[in-house]
């Protein structure tokens, strides 16, 4: 196009007699003058407005247009061209005679890249004796370059991809696309104009060895590759390497051609793709399956990609989807036992643990031979509640923990697929959220296959109310993705196209998205009447011939395969699925381990599941890391950090001189504990390198050096395991979820989340409800991701005070009304439990809890509700001998003052957990009643820790029974505590509650009520008021 703009800049100030006169044996005259501008200061002025260049005898019909070429190089720039050459057009600039301006013969030399000769433009004028060059030519020439950018813009526009032809035309009803593509560039070419031939711009591939064409030839050629069954979305894509790539594949002549065999085993894949959801429907036409019907194709277009990545290198495949095709990935694609699909339909009773979920929710894991490339590879689907695109995050980052595990840094050995339903993939945000996760370094997983099964409905809702964009696919644009929209109902694109993103994904390491456009055959399940909403649509429906028929039928009539040979392939399916179901029927229990997306193989071989080891280290390990921890990096000199720092790490290091911790440096001496043993710690979220209340400083960034930074704990010891701590973008869902993923992969690796306040995890509600609190229930997957939710009532507002402790306390699994037996209560509880929800007081405590997520043998999640004041809290600090060999993880820190040496003279037995203890014991002290207020701190809030709450209550047998707490009535843990008193205490003896009263709202924003309100819970604890 430059290329072309540049010659028209020449040409257009022509007057109408400059004529070429180009023959084999007579010179060339240039009648007319040749302007020029001066484009660099350097250039000599442009030649006067009368000049000629006369005949010389250098001008003939074969060096005409390497004159050309020289002069305008020339203006461009006179030092880039021979010093003949610029004496010569120097010499005609300053008015020398024709035949006067000296030149010596020009060397040989390749043409400008970004200039064309006046031949380029014209191809044919080499075979006429006299062409007249009009502005017409010109125009034609980039009107030309305008439609094939407009094709490959907007082609797909006109492409043919509705199986059911409602939103598009069949390209037999069209001979041309339509005006949204083309716009006004057909409008200056008439009908002669559509046999010449064009040179065709490097931009386009559609001539394959021809460097022109004929015009009708291009608009056919494009219209094949753009406005057939497959549209292309590219052009927006910033890359020019990447645009050309794709380019290539669509554009270049022959590309999409398919062998016999590869016919064959497309039509094997397909039959028994519509195969299994037709048993399905005749053996349990009552029942829900949300089968494929309409989107058969989906099956061996999952198969292409996994053949085509296999091919590539690709060993490992984590995939997410809907339910809808669940059933059929299944069996199809991942090779589940049939048997175990068919016993999910019977009803039968579970012969293990877990309530287990419905058929169309489950994941699996496989590792079976790639018979097409005869390679093992392992194929995990995550199971996903109905929330549909929920799973998307959580593959992503079980994708990133594969990589990461097995040395894959470029995602060449581990592939995540990501399948959606257009009317989700629209409309639920956290697509969006984890598209922009796909770029970032401590979250890329190198590209992801999406698969958007299209069927153009959303349950009942038309795509004209359920989304605002052209196509369901818009969103992967802003991640620069292409988008391949292909008709379903044409199986040999949609390989293609398969074939096309698997190489893209190996070749850029990026997303990109199929768009299968297809339909769907029933209602949004089995037993559901479309026709009610969709009458038109699903009355086109009845009458369309599965694509199965279409295609088999396709194939016999180009004598590819014989009728008999389409049945057969239908018979000898029939006979596996009718195998599978006569074994099924003689299951009497089914299996919910069957069903694991994440196995660890081996993990809990030879480890006593009531062993609970001990959570201290030796003090020289603490020493160690401390003074690492309070150290700049070793080559300070170089590395300036800032003096606001310099003052954090001299403050640490005189703690661990001093053998005491802060927050962060058991934080600290934790993960670098566990670093030390060998388990990788990755720590994940907003602002988690330096902190949300710049307390942790992880990372420390060079002052003066752009980009320079020093990972503390990852440069601890020699051969310790890696430490991950990373900033995330902007969200809670999508983060959450990618770090369950990764949580779920490697049981022997601490991974924790933190929320910049604790507020802020309600936006990830999602993956914390159906995930996290019940995945170990319906699915068997255990996962040890820790949950680190800044929370605290000081006066900063409603949002940023309360994480909700009691949203979490509501879900935990343990009966409140059942008291457990006392021995080995604490393994046996946090066997039991769903979840472990903590509240620590002390940086020991917060140590220990921390360590025991990884020493524990088995995996639960721990939801730790972190101090926000009590970072820089002068009291709030442990001793090494609190974390020291020996010391472990306290669940209720008893009264330690002088109260606990006189129990019969205590009044006031009260109990609290978190910040709310520092309160209490400076209002206590300052009312002078430290012997006859004794205050218990309940660390672990879930499991409930009887045998030590009851301790406590008979040590104080006399004392009357609080539960304090600073949230409001109707929050904190005042409702879960409760009846768990009531059930230890047998309603022996009362419990009160003292705290705020009951809001709508987790705080005041106004700062005096703030103070108000804990001026007045406090009296009411300590009974001064």
């Amino acid at each position: 196009m430059n290329r072309a703009r540049s010659v028209s800049h020449l040409l257009a100030r022509l007057p109408p007699t400059a004529v070429f006169s180009i023959t084999a044996n007579s010179p060339a005259l240039l009648q007319s003058h040749v302007p020029g501008a001066r484009l660099k200061s350097s250039a000599p002025p442009p030649p006067p407005a009368n000049m000629a260049l006369a005949a010389e005898p250098f001008l003939n019909g074969s060096s005409s247009a390497y004159v050309e070429e020289m002069y305008r190089c020339w203006l461009q720039d006179p030092s880039s061209v021979h010093q003949s050459w610029d004496t010569f057009f120097r010499s005609a600039s300053a008015g020398a005679s024709p035949g006067s301006a000296y030149s010596s013969p020009p060397t040989l030399a390749p043409p400008h890249p970004n200039h064309a000769p006046l031949a380029s433009v014209a191809p044919a004028l080499g075979a006429q004796s006299s062409v007249s060059v009009s502005e017409k030519l010109i125009d034609d020439h980039l009107a030309v370059q305008g439609i094939i950018r407009a094709y490959q813009a907007r082609g797909h526009l006109a492409a043919s991809l509705d199986p059911l032809g409602i939103d598009r035309p069949h390209p037999a009803e069209r001979t041309v696309a339509s005006r949204a593509v083309v716009r006004a560039h057909l409008d200056q070419i008439d009908e002669e104009d559509m046999s010449r031939s064009y040179k065709l711009p490097m931009s386009t591939y559609i001539g394959g060895k021809e460097t022109s064409l004929p015009l009708s030839d291009i608009i056919s050629r494009l219209e094949n590759a753009y406005c057939g069954s497959i549209g292309v979305e590219f052009m927006f894509i910033n890359s020019l390497e990447q645009c050309n790539w794709i380019r290539q594949k669509f554009e270049s002549p022959g590309i999409m051609t398919m062998g016999k065999d590869e016919k064959r085993l497309l039509l094997a894949r397909l039959t028994r793709s519509h195969g299994f959801e037709a048993f399905l429907a005749k053996k349990f036409s009552s029942e829900k399956r949300f089968g494929l019907e309409g989107c058969e194709i989906l099956i061996p277009a999952m198969k292409q990609v996994i053949d085509k990545s296999t091919s590539l290198g690709v060993e490992s495949f984590v995939m997410g989807m809907p339910h809808r095709g669940r059933l059929n990935v299944l069996a199809n694609v991942c090779r589940k036992p049939l048997e175990h699909i068919f016993t999910q339909f019977a009803g039968l009773e579970s012969a293990d643990e877990g309530s287990g979920d419905v058929k169309y929710h489950l994941g699996t894991y496989q590792e079976r031979l790639n018979r097409m490339t005869n390679k093992n590879i392992r194929l995990a689907i995550v199971a996903n509640p109905s929330h549909l695109e929920a799973v998307d995050p959580v593959v992503q980052g079980k994708t990133r923990a594969e990589q990461f595990y097995h040395g894959d840094s470029e995602g060449n050995r581990v592939l995540s697929i990501l399948l959606h339903g257009d009317a989700a993939f629209a409309g639920q945000g956290i697509v969006y959220e984890t598209f922009h996760l796909s770029d970032l370094p401590d979250y890329t997983t190198h590209g992801t296959v999406h698969i958007v099964c299209n069927n153009q409905i959303g349950f009942t809702t038309d795509p004209r109310h359920s989304r605002s964009s052209p196509y369901c696919t818009d969103v992967a644009r802003v991640v620069n993705a292409p988008i391949f929209h292909v008709n379903a109902d044409d199986p040999e694109a949609v390989m293609y196209v398969c074939d096309v993103a698997a190489e893209w994904r190996h070749q850029f390491h990026k997303d990109c998205v199929i768009d299968l456009v297809c339909y769907r055959r029933n209602g949004h399940n089995e037993i559901d009447e479309p026709m009610f909403t969709q009458p038109l649509m699903y009355s086109k429906i009845r009458n369309l011939k599965p694509v199965l028929d279409k295609y088999s039928k396709q194939l016999i009539d180009e004598q590819v395969v014989t009728e008999s040979e389409v049945k057969d392939v239908k018979d000898k399916y029939e006979r596996i699925l009718e195998e599978a179901m006569t074994n099924a029927k003689q299951e009497t229990q089914v299996y919910n381990k069957h069903w694991l997306d994440s196995p660890w193989s081996g993990f809990f071989e030879g480890k006593d599941p009531l062993k609970l080891p001990p959570t201290g280290v030796h003090e020289d390990t603490l020493k160690h890391v401390g003074k690492r921890f309070s150290q700049p990096p070793p080559n300070a000199s170089d590395f300036i950090i800032h003096r606001g720092l310099q003052r954090i790490l001299s403050s640490r290091l005189e703690m661990v001189e001093e053998r005491t911790v802060d927050w962060a440096l058991a934080e600290a001496m934790a993960f670098g504990s566990l670093l030390k043993q060998g388990t990788h710690v990755r720590l994940s979220g907003q602002d988690v390198e330096r902190g949300t209340f710049s307390h942790r400083h992880h990372i420390l960034h060079h002052q003066k050096v752009d980009k320079s930074k020093y990972n503390v704990l990852a440069n601890l010891y020699p051969d310790q395991a890696p430490y991950t701590v990373c900033n995330s973008s902007l969200s809670e869902f999508a983060v959450l979820g990618f770090e369950l993923g990764f949580s779920m992969t490697n049981p022997n690796a601490l991974v924790c989340w933190e929320a910049q306040f604790g507020d802020f995890f309600n936006t990830a509600q999602c993956i914390i409800d159906q995930f996290i609190s019940s995945g170990q229930s319906k699915w068997i997957r255990q996962s040890g991701l820790v949950m680190l939710l800044p929370h605290g009532m000081e006066g900063m507002g409603p949002e940023h005070s309360s994480a909700r402790l009691e949203r979490f306390l509501q879900m935990t699994s343990d009966d409140p009304d059942v008291l457990p037996p006392f021995s080995d209560l604490n393994i046996r509880q946090l066997t039991d439990i769903n979840w472990i929800v903590a509240n620590c007081s002390t940086p020991a405590n917060y140590f220990h809890i921390l360590r025991r997520q990884i020493l524990l043998p088995f995996r639960k999640p721990l939801i730790m509700m972190t101090p926000k004041s009590l970072l820089r809290h002068p009291e709030a600090k442990s001793s090494f001998d609190l974390m020291k060999e020996g010391t472990e993880f306290l669940r209720v820190i008893p009264e330690e003052g002088a109260a606990a040496s006189n129990a019969s003279s205590v009044k006031r037995l009260i109990f609290c957990t978190g910040k709310v203890y520092y309160d209490m014991t400076a209002a206590r002290k300052e009312a002078g009643l430290e012997d006859s207020v004794a205050i218990a701190r309940v660390e672990q809030i879930a499991p409930f820790p009887y045998d030590l709450v009851k301790a406590e209550c008979e040590k104080y047998s006399d004392a009357e029974l609080l539960w304090v707490q600073e949230e409001h009535k109707n929050s904190g843990a005042w409702s879960y505590v409760q009846p768990r008193f009531n059930t230890l205490l047998s309603h022996s003896r009362p419990v009160t509650y003292v705290g705020r009263p009951v809001s709508p709202s987790t705080a005041t924003g106004n700062k005096k009520t703030h103070m108000r309100e804990v001026r007045n819970f406090l009296a009411d604890a300590l009974g001064t008021n």
